[in-house]
């Protein structure tokens, strides 16, 4: 993270205390951003949820390990300065942010949803849907607006290998099919931007993660006219996204995802397998993980290594191979960001009434 991120800063009263083992919180408790959503059922409709986001924790990162462990106070986080604001139902994330110089610098925010006791919420959605307003019309080639499942703990309190303070009020227990912070198991509702979009499973039986995933590119499958500007989901304008968990016996069959958009119902693709499930679990794996509870994430990142070709250009897109380089994305692109709102989660077919 740029040290533009780090919101730490050492308490002079605490170097002095020979007791002092580990970090605290700075006597300023953090105010997280309310984001308001709905829990719906067909019998009762949809109630809203008092709901807030988080930003990781990595965000209020300290200087090194050594320093953090002896004397560190964790100030709460500057979310405007991260790229993060709410209103009534919508989160807007920035990519790019100017700092108090003015210069630009990379934000790349990631948060959590909590509820209203500051704990994760935790989505149990096997043979449920969920359902999300986006608008991706700023994102290019290259640029990643996610958002996504991940199988955490309520309190954040799992946190293997990092120091922990303020559980999940303070972001803290990430953890992913990639085993950043730790292995566990994700649903990647939206990895999207203007150009390309897919959903994928990624299973874990114990650490050994589907780190691949079965995912569903609607451009890989050959529907090439299907989704990007002026196409059947036009993403010059927002739309809705629902994505349905279907179960049979308690087992996670068909992974379904529809979109609507100008009170059009689109039917897209669906997944029917995700791998072994001797090694990683397979779908049944990915059903467990939903049935348990998973925690949202939204996040907007690009990527230095690939330029998200993985997801956008060759067969997986139209985009030109480099054209979505980090590089030209500040250059070309600077004001890039996603709007996530109106998310609603419940019973199939209950998100959408009305």
């Amino acid at each position: 993270m740029p040290s533009t991120l780090a919101y730490i800063k050492l308490a002079a009263s605490l170097l002095a205390s020979s007791t002092v083992l580990a970090q605290t919180p700075a006597s300023t408790a953090e105010v997280h951003p309310l984001l308001l959503t709905r829990k719906c059922t067909n019998s009762g409709g949809c109630v809203q949820q008092n709901t807030s986001v988080v930003l990781d924790f990595e965000y209020r990162d300290c200087p090194n390990a050594a320093t953090c462990a002896k004397n560190c106070v964790v100030e709460p986080a500057d979310y405007a300065a991260m790229g993060v604001s709410t209103k009534g139902n919508a989160v807007t994330m920035y990519h790019y942010v100017k700092d108090s110089s003015g210069k630009l610098f990379n934000a790349t925010p990631r948060i959590y949803l909590l509820d209203a006791e500051g704990k994760y919420v935790m989505m149990k959605l096997l043979n449920q849907e969920l359902t999300v307003d986006v608008d991706l019309s700023t994102l290019p080639c290259g640029e990643n607006g996610a958002f996504y499942l991940s199988e955490m703990v309520a309190d954040g309190s799992k946190n293997p290998g990092q120091f922990n303070i303020g559980g999940a009020g303070m972001g803290n227990g990430y953890c992913d099919a990639q085993c950043q912070g730790y292995c566990c198991g994700e649903m990647d509702i939206i990895e999207a931007n203007s150009q390309a979009n897919v959903f994928t499973g990624h299973p874990c039986k114990g650490n050994n993660c589907d780190k691949s995933g079965c995912g569903y590119n609607s451009f890989a499958a050959g529907q090439r006219n299907f989704y990007g500007p002026g196409k059947t989901v036009d993403t010059t304008k927002p739309f809705t996204v629902i994505t349905q968990f279907q179960a049979s016996g308690g087992k996670l069959t068909t992974i379904t995802r529809k979109y609507i958009q100008n009170g059009r119902n689109i039917n897209s693709g669906t997944i029917t397998n995700c791998g072994s499930e001797g090694s990683t679990g397979g779908l049944t794996g990915m059903g467990e993980s939903l049935g348990r509870g998973m925690v949202l994430a939204m996040s907007i990142w690009n990527d230095a290594a690939q330029n998200m070709a993985w997801l956008d250009s060759g067969t997986n897109g139209p985009c030109a191979a480099g054209q979505g380089s980090p590089s030209n994305i500040q250059s070309q692109h600077p004001d890039t960001h996603v709007v996530f709102s109106n998310i609603r989660w419940g019973d199939i077919g209950s998100t959408t009434k009305g």
